[in-house]
């Protein structure tokens, strides 16, 4: 049995419910015959970092080392892994195991967080009761087969968002088949919302920005919308009712928000949520009739999915907009995050 090179891991990890994190460690797993020992380089902030850390989307398990946007190389690997090698510059995104058997009906199409043997990255439990802990960590160790090659043509800094908000915006219109001549609309020009853009416009969509910030028509137009709309400004919403076949929800809209974004949507189009709104969603059921409009949602994406979104990303140079902070000013960087005054992702450098 091949054992790892970094016996104790030290990161930064909350102790209790809120946003202050301090240097903790942890003794790993075992490294399995089918696992990575990654010396970690960038972890991106993610919203749900700070779901996790404040406790709104469940209990979390503390000490909680977050962080599921990792880039770094592999320094020891499994006896039985074949397709890495030590030295390779991989990422890791939300997910860590699943069973990836083709007779269970999730890994077989793609859906593979919905496995039932699933382990996200952080605040979760391996089968064995080891919690799962991020990176926000100087090493991480996960199975190889949720590791993927950084293409050469990514920016290593760049990818680390790519690996959760990118698949994040990309899976859902790769399932619902987004293609050239398609609408698209994106609400929310942040974190996820610029990626989304960009991604939609690398399948050819038409796509429109939605921002109640025009400050931001300019840099929306720059990453490839064709349209902008100043969600405050009546008229504008007005002269863009009935256009969309998609709509990408990307921000932490108002529960009673959605009957207007259905009537955005032409007939049998789809509004996709991204994004989690606090409470109880509204609608009026007359609304979904009379438009023949779908609401959907989803989450992250495969292992596979992920593989196509660095690929695309690559080919289109497609790009998160970036504020990097040094590791040991993470706490600082949450503030910042939590402010909402990040423009658009974060990146820890270790």
């Amino acid at each position: 049995m091949v054992e790892g090179k970094i016996n104790e891991i030290h990161g930064w990890a909350a102790m209790k419910r809120g946003l202050k994190v301090e240097p903790w460690s942890y003794k790993p797993r075992p490294l399995g015959e089918n696992d990575i020992e990654i010396k970690i380089e960038y972890s991106g902030i993610c919203g749900s970092d700070l779901h996790t850390l404040k406790e709104e989307w469940g209990p979390t398990y503390f000490p909680a080392i977050v962080g599921h946007e990792i880039v770094g190389k592999i320094i020891t690997k499994g006896e039985k892994v074949t397709h890495l090698k030590e030295g390779d510059l991989v990422g890791v995104g939300a997910q860590v195991l699943a069973c990836l058997k083709n007779n269970c009906h999730a890994c077989s199409n793609d859906l593979d967080p919905h496995c039932p043997y699933s382990v996200f990255t952080y605040n979760a439990e391996y089968a064995d009761g080891a919690h799962a802990q991020g990176g926000y960590a100087d090493a991480v160790r996960v199975a190889a087969s949720y590791a993927l090659k950084i293409p050469e043509r990514i920016d290593p800094v760049h990818a680390a968002p790519l690996m959760c908000a990118g698949v994040t915006v990309f899976a859902p219109m790769l399932r619902k088949g987004v293609k050239k001549g398609d609408r698209v609309g994106v609400v929310g020009i942040g974190g996820l919302g610029h990626l989304a853009i960009q991604f939609a416009n690398g399948l050819g969509a038409e796509v429109t920005a939605y921002s109640h910030s025009p400050d931001k028509r300019e840099q929306c137009l720059k990453l490839g919308a064709k349209h902008f709309v100043d969600t405050s400004d009546k008229e504008q919403v007005e002269a863009n009712r009935h256009k969309l076949n998609y709509l990408f929800i990307t921000s932490n809209s108002k529960s009673n928000q959605y009957n207007e974004f259905i009537s955005w949507m032409d007939f049998e189009g789809q509004v996709v949520l991204l994004a989690i709104p606090e409470g109880h969603m509204q609608f009026k059921p007359f609304e979904f009739i009379k438009s023949e409009v779908a609401i959907t949602g989803s989450l992250i994406g495969g292992v596979n999915v992920l593989r196509k979104t660095l690929e695309f990303a690559a080919e289109h140079g497609i790009s998160p907009i970036i504020e990097k902070y040094p590791i040991d000013k993470v706490n600082e960087a949450l503030q910042h995050m939590d402010a909402g005054k990040a423009r658009y992702r974060i990146v820890l450098t270790h």
